[in-house]
């Protein structure tokens, strides 16, 4: 189920909303847990008992690692083991397969394996869980029925943001909910759909139809007009998402952290990286870069450290070897700033426009390895877009973007900055007036987004497919 489609907005979530809100405080986790496996099943139910016997390995396997205390290495690393070994067979399996296949010519048959809907998110969840259990940074959870809410939340399951456990341990058990969260959370939730379904989705039409021709039938122009497109388009498309999870997490008393803080006012890949996807970065940090040792160790050894989780990123976002090129691209970036300390550099305007630059540069290419469907296409991608290779330019810029994409790109690039932060989304101290005004346009971004959604076919998230 879509968090951008009428029977969510319509009907699953009030109904769920209704019957949180008559029912006593004890009962309400409930609710949501069974709320939550319906969301899941509604898109695809076989996958569901997966997910479920996720939550099991690790609520069994976090009570061992909490009796057993001379064994509770073992026991942890059986059970993170497990839920890798899952998320290895359903994502990664037929990509070995094909490699193996094509490097020693055999022929090895590949499996009709279809990759469930959020297991890279849930995965993560369930491991950050008995590795908090394990360090002692959180109490082991006996009661199933509330780790599983943990693991399986509804707002956050299918696309994040990745929660740690020690994060939301004593929400679980008790949280707050107050008219003034709910407010935020419908408001947090509308900007995240209007990012979806008026930005993400018309920046996505432009680059689907770019990416789907020859690169030697397009000029430079339309091959950056595609990439910054495709930019725009996996921003808005997951912050959206982010948006939208958080605000949810609001209405039901539950405070996510946040995933995005404009990206692309970054000026180093450095600074990026601490600003996109926040919840995967930290998670990375916590639970794979900070036990490799993290900075607490030789210069040398802390670049492979660094070059390790890029190296992981990549893998964790696809079977492809496009995604392991990207996480090395980036990789790469974070060891020369690491190396140079380029990216700490303080000075005058040209300095600080040679960084935002350099970064805005790296990211865009990046993306077009994220965008494209192998390494081939975005190698022939690049070319094009440096002028390096001929095209006959077969496809002028005007074939892909009238006026109203246009609009949206100009809106694009200026809300991506925080030109507009917190406009609408400030506390309660301020005037009447410029409260209503807000709300009001608010409901406005409501009804032009579920006008769009009337209007759209299916319009899936693009982390749904990592």
């Amino acid at each position: 189920m879509l968090f951008s489609s009428m029977t969510f907005i319509f009907m699953f979530l009030p109904a769920v909303i209704a019957l949180y809100f008559l029912a006593r405080s004890k009962y309400r986790n409930y609710i949501l847990l069974i709320a939550s496996i319906l969301f899941y099943a509604w898109g695809e139910p076989k996958y569901v008992f997966i997910m479920l016997g996720t939550i099991f390995i690790n609520w069994g396997g976090a009570i061992l690692i909490d009796k057993y205390s001379t064994r509770r290495k073992m026991f942890l690393v059986a059970t993170v083991l497990a839920d890798l070994a899952i998320l290895f067979y359903f994502k990664y399996f037929n990509f070995i397969i094909e490699n193996i296949n094509s490097m020693i010519h055999a022929n090895f048959s590949a499996l009709d394996i279809i990759m469930p809907i959020g297991i890279s998110f849930y995965t993560f969840q369930a491991i950050s869980y008995v590795v908090d259990v394990y360090r002692g940074d959180t109490r082991v959870q006996k009661n199933i029925c509330k780790l599983a809410l943990y693991i399986c939340l509804f707002p956050q399951l299918i696309a994040g943001p990745i929660v740690k456990y020690h994060d939301v341990a004593d929400q679980i058990e008790h949280r707050e909910i107050t008219t003034n969260k709910i407010a935020y959370g419908a408001k947090r939730f509308i900007v995240g759909l209007a990012k979806k379904m008026l930005i993400a989705n018309t920046m996505g039409a432009v680059a689907d139809n770019i990416f789907l021709i020859n690169p030697a039938d397009m000029g430079v122009g339309v091959a950056w007009i595609g990439a910054v497109a495709y930019s725009l388009q996996l921003f808005y498309d997951f912050s959206g998402y982010s948006d939208m999870a958080i605000g949810l997490g609001y209405i039901f008393g539950f405070k996510f952290l946040e995933n995005f803080n404009y990206p692309y006012i970054s000026k180093s890949i450095t600074e990026f990286w601490r600003r996109w996807h926040i919840s995967l970065s930290t998670w990375f940090k916590e639970y794979l870069y900070i036990p490799l040792g993290g900075n607490r160790v030789t210069k040398r050894r802390n670049l492979f450290n660094l070059g390790v989780v890029f190296l992981a990123t990549g893998i964790w976002h696809g079977a492809a070897w496009n995604f392991v090129f990207w996480g090395m691209w980036h990789g790469a970036f974070i060891l020369m700033e690491k190396i140079t300390g380029i990216h700490k550099r303080v000075g005058g305007w040209a300095i600080t426009t040679f960084q935002h630059a350099y970064t805005m540069l790296a990211f865009i290419v990046g993306w077009v390895m994220f965008r494209a469907p192998d390494m081939t296409y975005a190698t022939k991608y690049m070319r094009v877009m440096f002028g390096m290779k001929h095209s006959d330019m077969l496809y002028k810029v005007n074939y892909f973007i009238g006026s109203y994409e246009i609009l949206i790109f100009m809106i694009g690039i200026l809300c991506a900055m925080p030109i507009f932060k917190n406009m609408i989304l400030l506390d309660d101290n301020r005037k009447p007036v410029y409260k209503l005004a807000c709300n009001t346009y608010l409901i406005g971004l409501f009804v032009i987004s579920t006008a769009a959604i009337a209007a759209s076919t299916y319009n899936p998230f693009i982390y749904f497919r990592f």
